[in-house]
């Protein structure tokens, strides 16, 4: 059986967000460990899922996955001391990949969704990705036009102005060329999250972001 994110995961965040700081973390940091639990046991369900179809994930274990929920605040005008939010990066490295496309989930009342591919990597990286765009373009539209990929997913990322310099402006794919970060999403409802089949539904959108992985990463290798 699939275990599933519990209703008091959801409160616990919700009630973090009303009260941000240590006093009440530290008082109340029993439901944090139960919260965290549940998140961290169901990653891993999905980490299994994923690694039907993708070996990447094979040896992955959520606890390396999950971010911290505490903030560095050195250098953010918002000084809260805690993420409102939990997530899981579900890439080579875990919460330290930068160079490989992976899978990510956010779970946060009314905020929840399901993503997947490049948010921020090094310029290197970004020209390599957007030379096979160009130099592969078919095969980069029949991801995205992809049914069942146009249905669930939604490509979001910071653009440039103009075409990045050392392409062709008048390049077919140019709108493509603009992105500084190669990211889908899928939205997700607190129903969609709390739902007894949240985790086989999870790895269907992710089993649909894999061949835009899979294109990033041949990019990159």
């Amino acid at each position: 059986m699939e275990n599933q994110i519990k209703t008091t995961t959801l409160n616990f965040l919700s009630k973090l967000e009303i009260n941000n700081n240590r006093d009440w973390f530290n008082e109340n940091k029993n439901l944090y460990v139960e919260a965290q639990q549940n998140f961290i046991t169901v990653v891993d369900d999905i980490i299994q899922g994923i690694s039907n179809f993708d070996s990447s994930v094979q040896k992955l274990e959520a606890k390396n996955c999950v971010f911290r929920i505490y903030k560095d605040t050195r250098f953010s005008k918002d000084k809260t001391p805690y993420k409102t939010n939990m997530g899981a990066s579900l890439a080579e490295k875990g919460t330290k990949t930068l160079s490989h496309a992976g899978y990510y989930i956010h779970l946060q009342p009314g905020e929840s969704f399901l993503a997947g591919g490049v948010y921020m990597t090094e310029t290197v990286n970004l020209k390599l990705i957007r030379q096979k765009i160009s130099d592969e373009s078919e095969e980069f539209l029949n991801i995205l036009n992809n049914k069942n990929f146009k249905k669930n997913l939604e490509l979001r990322g910071d653009r440039l102005v103009k075409v990045p310099q050392g392409f062709d402006k008048e390049d077919p794919m140019a709108d493509y060329l603009k992105y500084k970060q190669f990211t889908v999403f899928h939205q997700l409802t607190d129903d969609d999250v709390l739902d007894k089949k949240f985790v086989e539904k999870a790895v269907k959108i992710f089993k649909e972001i894999y061949p835009f992985n899979q294109f990033l990463n041949e990019a990159l290798s």
